[in-house]
């Protein structure tokens, strides 16, 4: 009886030892495999180091398009009738081109009197100037008095005198005639237009108002701090409301500041082809100044991510792992952007896909194309 009590003791410890030595190696089993997950590499990742770049030193600004100049159109007579409109807006017209013509019966009828006038003391200075001759010889020979002799001398010329007035009143009404055709006083393009035939002149009124040389001008608007960067000829590029990319350059600089925006105008010459890439007069528009060129420290696109507001690389380090680095970023240029701080030029950092990555990461890098 003891002994079997003293073996199923026995094979009761063995057992438990048994139990104890299983569980025992499964844990260094699953730790191992653990250890093996832990260490295998989160992503394939590619490198790439900050390339020192030369960039064009660039200055934002809005504004407006603007005509470079326009005159304001209008009739020179008053109370005459619009009889015909030739142009629209739109139009692309001639220095002196006729714009619209005005009702002309009244005015050529007072030329023509005016003329008749002309002729008419024309005739008389010419009896005039006979009369005072004669009377010159008749006083010579002392058949008329001095009296008599400066009489017909103050009729010759009282016959000048009227003559002349004659001529002026005529040139008034071959000037009058001549503005019953309203022209164009500078080659440019039709702005607007509010001459509608059969309506009456008055003085002051606008028929027509025209873009000088078709001329347009971007005025755009940089804070005082940047208006000494600018200077006459500088180069500027504007992109239109329809995406296209108009060239100009920097006409003048305004002297003044806005003083409750802290803002000055910078006019920018457009092309005169500006107008058919979607530049209108009126119309808002971006562009950029070229300040010339710099230096810069420059990465892919692709290597920053942006958490919580902040931009982020991710630093390659020997042993296979990222480290998360906050970075300061500049000015963007295709699909490179600008390294003002956070990073030296000789670190290496994870190229694309960052976004899946966290700091302490472990990562396998391969060769990849130059960036």
């Amino acid at each position: 009886m003891r002994r079997s009590l003293a073996f199923g003791a026995a094979a009761l410890a063995l057992a438990s030892g048994g139990v104890f030595w299983w569980f025992a190696g499964s844990d260094k089993e699953h730790a191992a495999a653990a250890a093996n997950v832990a260490a295998k590499p989160a992503l394939t990742v590619e490198a790439v180091s900050p390339q020192l770049l030369e960039w064009p030193r660039l200055l934002a600004a809005n504004g407006n398009i603007a005509a470079w100049q326009e005159a304001v159109i209008g009739a020179e007579i008053s109370n005459c009738r619009l009889t015909e409109v030739l142009v629209n807006v739109g139009d692309r017209v001639a220095k002196g081109q006729v714009l619209a013509r005005i009702a002309d019966d009244n005015i050529a009828a007072d030329l023509a009197q005016s003329t008749a006038a002309v002729a008419e003391a024309e005739a008389n200075l010419a009896e005039a100037r006979f009369n005072a001759e004669r009377a010159r010889q008749l006083r010579a020979a002392g058949f008329y008095s001095p009296q008599q002799a400066q009489q017909s001398v103050s009729a010759e010329q009282a016959a000048v005198a009227r003559l002349d007035a004659a001529k002026a009143h005529r040139q008034s009404d071959v000037v009058r005639l001549a503005q019953t055709q309203v022209r164009a006083p500078d080659a440019g393009v039709i702005a607007a237009r509010t001459a509608t035939v059969g309506s009456l002149t008055q003085p002051g009124q606008e028929l027509f108002r025209l873009i000088r040389g078709g001329r347009l001008e971007w005025r755009a608007e940089v804070t005082a701090a940047e208006l000494g960067q600018l200077r006459p000829g500088t180069a500027a590029s504007i992109t239109t409301p329809t995406g296209a990319s108009v060239g100009g350059r920097v006409r003048t600089v305004a002297p003044t500041v806005d003083a409750a925006t802290r803002n000055a105008l910078v006019y920018v010459d457009l092309p005169a082809e500006a107008a058919g890439q979607g530049a209108r007069a009126g119309t808002f528009a971006r562009g950029r100044f070229e300040l010339g060129s710099a230096p810069a420290l420059t990465l892919p696109q692709s290597a920053v991510v942006l958490r919580d507001g902040f931009s982020y690389v991710f630093r390659l380090s020997g042993d296979g792992k990222v480290a998360q680095i906050k970075v300061e970023l500049g000015r963007r240029l295709g699909d490179r952007v600008e390294l003002v701080d956070g990073l030296d030029a000789k670190a290496s950092v994870v190229a694309s896909g960052a976004g899946f990555l966290s700091d302490g990461d472990s990562v396998r890098v391969v060769a990849g194309p130059a960036r």
